[in-house]
């Protein structure tokens, strides 16, 4: 689970803290690796696993920060409004996991 959560970290390009906030655990559990107890890790990286293939990471840390019509997917995880998530992340897919403006 430790490797999980350290692929999730990556993938998005989470903080600790935000890590600790989505799945509800303080730092020293997320430390340890005693996060058999949560059932949000492999549901994420399961919704995300098509979208890390078709778009890649850096794709998916640029998304996740960015505010489209329902907010910023980063927000939905904090409030770990999954739900809401897995909506922003359906949107994503639909238009073929391409990202509009905001380029330097």
């Amino acid at each position: 689970m430790a490797r999980d959560a350290a692929h999730l970290m990556e993938l998005l390009g989470l903080s600790e803290d935000e890590l600790c906030a989505l799945l509800a655990v303080d730092p020293l559990t997320l430390l340890s690796g005693q996060l058999d107890h949560r059932p949000e890790l492999p549901i994420l990286l399961d919704l995300l696993a098509e979208a890390e293939e078709r778009a890649g990471s850096p794709v998916l840390r640029r998304w996740v920060r960015a505010t489209g019509p329902a907010g910023r997917p980063l927000d939905a995880l904090l409030a770990r409004d999954f739900g809401r998530f897995e909506d922003q992340l359906g949107e994503l897919a639909q238009h073929g996991f391409v990202l509009r403006g905001g380029g330097a």
